[in-house]
């Protein structure tokens, strides 16, 4: 049997300063902001942008075409998609049937989460388990699938 090994690394990655990461990890081609952690079993792809003061735990996905502001919390095994399969099926390499994420400052977002292709707006809290299928303008908690305000926040 024949196989192509494809190890994890570190490449081409534009840090700021004091970011801890924990390896394991596979993040190539992103950015990366001031004193950011992030866990293991994480991937962060090109084009994808990590303001200051985040956490990323273990075991999350950040798709390309991700933004995500200052002071942000990703739980454990939190997925962002960036393809809608708006032609069927996956869109492979087409990145023009991708979409991209905007994710505001001091968002958290819990552990399972699935983050579909939308903004979020500054303060919002997505619950564990959470699906985000619509943008999210208001400051608040939303947790479900599809998710859905449950409080505003101040």
């Amino acid at each position: 049997m024949r196989y192509i090994p494809l190890q994890a690394c570190i490449r081409n990655v534009e840090f700021g300063e004091s970011v801890k990461v924990v390896e394991p990890v596979n993040i190539y081609g992103c950015k990366i902001g001031d004193h950011t952690f992030i866990g293991p079993f994480v991937e962060i792809q090109k084009d994808v942008t990590i303001g200051k003061n985040c956490k990323i735990q273990s075991h999350s996905f950040i798709c390309e075409l991700v933004t995500i502001g200052d002071d942000c919390f990703i739980g454990h095994g939190v997925m962002f998609i960036n393809d809608l399969f708006s032609s069927g099926g996956p869109a492979g390499g087409d990145r023009n049937l991708w979409r991209s994420t905007q994710i505001g400052n001091g968002v958290s977002i819990g552990s399972n989460a699935t983050i579909l292709p939308v903004a979020i707006c500054d303060h919002a809290v997505i619950g564990a388990g959470a699906v985000v299928t619509r943008n999210i303008t208001q400051p608040g908690v939303y947790a479900g699938n599809p998710a859905k305000l449950l409080r505003t926040l101040p």
